[in-house]
C-alpha cells in the first residue's frame, strides 16, 4: 500500500507498508531505506506488562546504517568510479572509512573534515597499491583546500597506524604528464606543437634527474619543477617551431595549471644547462644563451655525468685558486688592480671576467645561494672606548708593518 511522503535518501515518493514479521514498516520501494518500522513485543515480561520493543531493539543490532555512514560510503564509491580505480582499491578505501567514524577521534569533527576523510582513505589505498595519484588531484576532485586535506590525511595515519610509502619522482612526472592534451590533434593545438607521449615523457624524466642532482628539488614543491622540465624537453624535441612560444602559453596548450614559481625553475635548469654546455668542445665556438642551448639538450643529457663532474669540479679549483690569491697580501692584490684597470684601459674584453667554463651558480642548495632570510646576529656587548695602547697580536702586526715604498710616499705627504 502506497504512502505519501519522499524517501530523505533518495527523494523517491514511492514508499510502502510492508509488516515485515508482523510489524508495519514504512519501506522506500526505490532504495530499500527503511523510514520507520513499527513495534512488537519479544518476551513474557514485555508481554505482561504490555510493553512494545522496537525491532533493532530485539534483534540486537541496527539493520539501517547511519546516515554520515552511508552518505561517506556512497562519496568514497563514486571517487574510485571518477578515478576509474580497480575493484579492490574500492573495499580497500571503504573498511577503511568504515574503522575511522569507530574511532573517537572523528567523533566530533567538522562535517567538512568527514567529508575529506573518504577522500583520504581513497588516496591512502592508491598509494598503497603504487597507484600514481597525487594530493591535489583529489582536492581538486573533492574542491578542498590542500592544507586541511593534509591535516586530515595525517589525522588518518596516524589513528589507523597506516603505513603508507612515498610517491617517487618519476610516478609523479607520469602522472603530471597523463593529464597534457599535446598527445592528440585538436582543434587548439597546432600540429607542429604535437608531440608523442613516450618520447616527451622520456626526456622530462631526464631533466627531472637532472634537477634532482643538482640540489633543485631538495626542498622544493615537485609540480613546478615538472612543469619547468616537461616544458624544455618538450622545446627540444622540435626546437625549430618551438623555441618562441613562451611557459604561459605551453600551459595554456597542455591545459594545464601554470604555478607560479615555474619561470623560477626554469631560469635554475637553464644556468645548469649553460654551464654544461660550457664543457663541450664542439660548443665552445658558439655564444649560447638560454634560447640557443635548448637545442642541445639531448647532448647534454647524453654525457650528463660526464659534464656535471667537470664542471663544478673546475668551479671548485676556480674557488680554491681565489682562496689562495686572497691570503698573497694586500700587495699581491692592488698590482692585480692595478693590471685589471691598465688591461681595461687597453680595451680588452675578457678583462675582470672569470675564464671561460665555469657553471653559472654552484652545486648547492639555493636555499644557501640565496638565503631568504638571514639569522640576526646576538646584540653584543657596548666595546670599551679604543685609547691606541691596545696589544697588537701576532696575527695582525702584518698589517702595521709598510714597506720601505710606503714609508717613502707617507714622508712625503707629510712633507708636503
Amino acid at each position: 500500500m502506497a504512502a505519501r511522503g519522499r524517501c530523505p535518501e533518495c527523494g523517491s515518493e514511492s514508499l510502502v507498508e510492508d509488516a515485515h514479521y508482523a510489524q508495519q514498516q514504512l519501506v522506500c520501494a526505490a532504495c530499500g531505506c527503511v523510514l520507520s518500522e513499527g513495534l512488537l513485543t519479544t518476551t513474557y515480561t514485555d508481554e505482561e506488562n504490555l510493553r512494545e520493543v522496537a525491532y533493532s531493539q530485539s534483534t540486537g543490532q541496527k539493520e539501517q546504517l547511519s546516515r554520515c555512514l552511508q552518505r561517506g560510503i556512497r562519496r568514497v564509491q563514486d571517487l574510485c568510479k571518477v578515478l576509474q580505480l580497480p575493484a579492490v582499491f574500492e573495499e580497500t578505501a571503504v573498511s577503511y572509512f568504515q574503522r575511522a567514524l569507530q574511532l573517537p577521534a572523528f567523533h566530533l569533527v567538522s562535517l567538512e573534515k568527514k567529508e575529506l576523510l573518504g577522500g583520504c582513505c581513497v588516496f591512502v589505498t592508491c598509494r598503497q597499491h603504487n597507484w600514481p595519484l597525487t594530493m591535489g588531484t583529489v582536492c581538486s576532485l573533492l574542491y578542498a583546500k590542500q592544507d586541511l586535506f593534509a591535516n586530515v590525511y595525517l589525522s588518518l595515519q596516524r589513528e589507523l597506524g597506516l603505513s603508507v610509502p612515498a610517491l617517487s619522482l618519476a610516478d609523479l612526472v607520469t602522472t603530471h604528464l597523463n593529464s597534457f592534451r599535446l598527445f592528440q590533434p585538436t582543434a587548439n593545438v597546432p600540429a607542429p606543437f604535437l608531440e608523442d607521449k613516450d618520447k616527451l615523457l622520456a626526456r622530462t624524466l631526464a631533466i627531472v634527474e637532472l634537477a634532482s642532482e643538482t640540489w633543485l628539488v631538495t626542498g622544493r614543491h615537485p609540480v613546478p619543477i615538472v612543469t619547468a622540465a616537461a616544458f624544455l624537453a618538450w622545446q627540444s624535441l622540435q626546437p625549430g617551431p618551438r623555441l618562441s612560444c613562451p611557459l604561459a602559453r605551453f600551459c595554456r596548450l597542455a591545459g594545464v595549471d601554470l604555478p607560479p614559481p615555474a619561470h623560477l625553475r626554469l631560469k635554475e635548469l637553464l644556468e645548469i644547462l649553460l654551464g654544461m654546455a660550457s664543457q663541450l668542445s664542439w660548443l665552445r665556438g658558439f655564444r649560447l644563451d638560454k634560447k640557443t642551448v635548448v637545442k642541445h639538450i639531448g647532448d647534454l643529457l647524453q654525457h650528463r655525468v660526464f659534464l656535471l663532474k667537470n664542471a663544478f669540479s673546475q668551479q671548485d679549483r676556480e674557488e680554491q685558486q681565489d682562496g689562495e690569491e686572497q691570503q698573497d697580501g694586500e700587495e699581491q692584490q692592488d698590482r692585480e688592480e692595478q693590471q685589471d684597470m691598465a688591461s681595461v684601459a687597453q680595451g680588452c674584453p675578457s678583462a675582470g671576467k672569470r675564464p671561460r667554463g665555469g657553471t653559472l651558480r654552484p652545486l648547492l642548495p639555493p636555499c644557501l645561494i640565496h638565503p631568504r632570510k638571514r639569522l640576526r646576529a646576538a646584540p653584543s656587548a657596548p666595546a670599551s672606548a679604543v685609547t691606541g695602547d691596545e696589544p697588537i697580536s701576532d696575527s695582525e702586526i702584518e698589517q702595521y708593518l709598510r714597506s720601505p715604498e710606503e714609508i717613502q710616499a707617507f714622508r712625503k705627504a707629510k712633507a708636503w
